[in-house]
């Protein structure tokens, strides 16, 4: 099961034409928080997803390649939702909120995401499987690049979901997603490198800025939006478990956590402590599938070595 596997979401993808760049739109809406650990990230919409903030709700999330550049992407998002009556009321229009996230894939001849792959990614979303792979916001993903890109390999998305019972809160679901395009290498549970070019001598001729990992989780339990900050902190402790080094200064790794839920429940720390680990292994898998050899032929981006 996939991200899709949490009721009330859809997920879809679109790529630019040729290829090698591309978006990936969750639809809600939802409660949010996010856990910003990298150095470099490339956003929009952040605030509305504080505890603070005056909106309870986002309407959707977006992945994106196309580094700064493709944060224009979001405008088709907006737009299609605009379209549909969703957002939050004004009183004279509804303004859809749709915090978003860039990943680096900038190259020459590559297209960049823009409103009309935001708005195809939001007509074919879909709450059947999420495809994985090369494609939407990792159809130009690479990794392992600390020896310089002639040694990256391929990176993608990968996704993954479980349900859950809790004493508290009843039955539901825990998903999560990940867009992996980072300067580290993916690695198992015992440490050893799956994916990447070996850590090495650091090579250079990389940027700051130039690599990310993007990460959703997904849940329909009653969580508030502090205690969805708090899970997000839990959550994001899964990059350092799956990826080798991680959180550097050419990174901005990035991780929402967002509740389908209706309602909002209080929330036992014993509770709390067991959806952020199960939060956190989901998200550990994803990032491992995202890099999946049997997976790496979904792309229509440029070919890489494995």
């Amino acid at each position: 099961m996939t991200l899709t596997a949490v009721p009330g979401l859809r997920v879809g993808h679109a790529e630019v034409p040729g290829g090698g760049s591309g978006c990936t739109v969750i639809l809600g809406p939802f409660r949010g928080a996010v856990e910003i650990p990298g150095m470099a990230t490339g956003s929009r919409e952040m605030d509305v997803l504080s505890p603070w903030h005056l909106v309870e709700r986002v309407n959707a999330l977006l992945l994106t390649g196309g580094s700064a550049f493709g944060l224009g992407a979001a405008d088709g998002v907006m737009e299609w939702l605009e379209e549909r009556g969703e957002g939050f009321d004004t009183g004279s229009v509804k303004v859809p909120l749709v915090p978003t996230a860039v990943i680096f894939d900038l190259a020459p001849g590559i297209g960049r995401p823009g409103p009309e792959e935001g708005r195809r990614a939001c007509e074919v979303a879909s709450n059947g499987p999420v495809p994985e792979g090369r494609l939407g916001a990792g159809a130009g993903a690479t990794l392992g690049k600390m020896r310089g890109m002639e040694a990256a390999s391929p990176g993608g998305v990968g996704s993954t979901s479980r349900p859950v019972e809790t004493r508290g809160m009843g039955e539901g679901t825990v998903g999560a997603l990940a867009v992996v395009n980072a300067l580290g290498d993916v690695v198992g549970k015992d440490g050893k490198v799956l994916v990447g070019g070996g850590a090495g001598t650091v090579t250079g001729g990389f940027p700051a800025g130039t690599s990310t990992t993007l990460s959703v989780v997904v849940t329909d339990l009653p969580l508030s939006r502090v205690d969805l900050g708090r899970v997000a902190r839990m959550v994001a402790t899964a990059l350092p478990r799956a990826i080798s080094p991680v959180n550097t200064p050419f990174d901005g790794d990035l991780v929402f956590v967002v509740s389908t839920g209706e309602r909002v429940e209080r929330v036992s720390p014993e509770e709390l402590l067991a959806v952020g680990v199960l939060g956190r292994d989901l998200l550990e898998e994803s990032i491992r599938r995202a890099v999946s050899a049997d997976l790496r032929g979904a792309s229509r981006g440029p070919e890489l070595d494995p």
